[in-house]
């Protein structure tokens, strides 16, 4: 596909069809995930694939809250229906450490210097990495959060280091016709690009 149809491609799929998605389609995904650029060459991510049934299946059971008593909503019965989810993971100690060595001169002990944590900014460009890739496989996908007063039950279920955090999760699949509609961008309009680019200065 061209570059300009996956872009433009790209959409937020909430439902997905019961075909299975090929492995070396996910494979490709993480190897281009890997390619995303990085402060320092850290490499500070991590990436959980879930592609079985059962550890899918976990990952549900550990990151939706309980229901108590109340309905699954239309949006989690369609995310569910996703075989694949991966879980992108940053490590700010990583980025602490690499900093630390001669060629940055920065001590292991202090904080980061950067007006950004860039160990999530770089998560969050192999998480978009991965959602292209799998427009350029023919398949959908969805970035979403865990929830916060989930993310231990969620370490839990799949033992993860305690330097690593979960910067949200993708769903992976065969879009379903109906996957595509509804969400933010049906009831909000596309902001004009000269609303959002300014040349020069501010306002120009």
């Amino acid at each position: 596909m061209e570059f300009e149809g996956v872009v433009a491609g790209r959409r937020m799929v909430r439902r997905y069809t019961t075909e299975p998605v090929a492995p070396a389609s996910v494979d490709r995904m993480l190897r281009n995930a890997v390619r995303a650029p990085n402060a320092g060459f850290t490499q500070g991510w991590a990436f959980l694939r879930l592609d079985e049934p059962e550890a899918v299946a976990r990952f549900w059971q550990s990151t939706t809250p309980p229901l108590e008593g109340k309905g699954e909503s239309s949006w989690l019965r369609g995310m569910r229906t996703a075989p694949v989810v991966i879980v992108p993971l940053s490590s700010k100690a990583a980025y602490v450490r690499r900093y630390a060595e001669g060629d940055k001169g920065w001590s292991e002990e202090e904080e980061p210097r950067w007006s950004v944590p860039y160990w999530h900014v770089d998560a969050g460009m192999a998480a978009l990495l991965i959602l292209q890739t799998a427009v350029d496989e023919g398949l959908g996908g969805c970035l979403f959060g865990v929830p916060a007063e989930r993310v231990a039950a969620f370490r839990a279920a799949f033992d993860i280091p305690p330097e690593y955090e979960p910067v949200g999760a993708i769903t992976i699949g065969h879009a379903e016709p109906s996957g595509t509609r509804g969400g933010s961008p049906s009831r909000r309009a596309r902001r004009p690009i000269d609303e959002v680019v300014h040349r020069g200065r501010w306002g120009g």
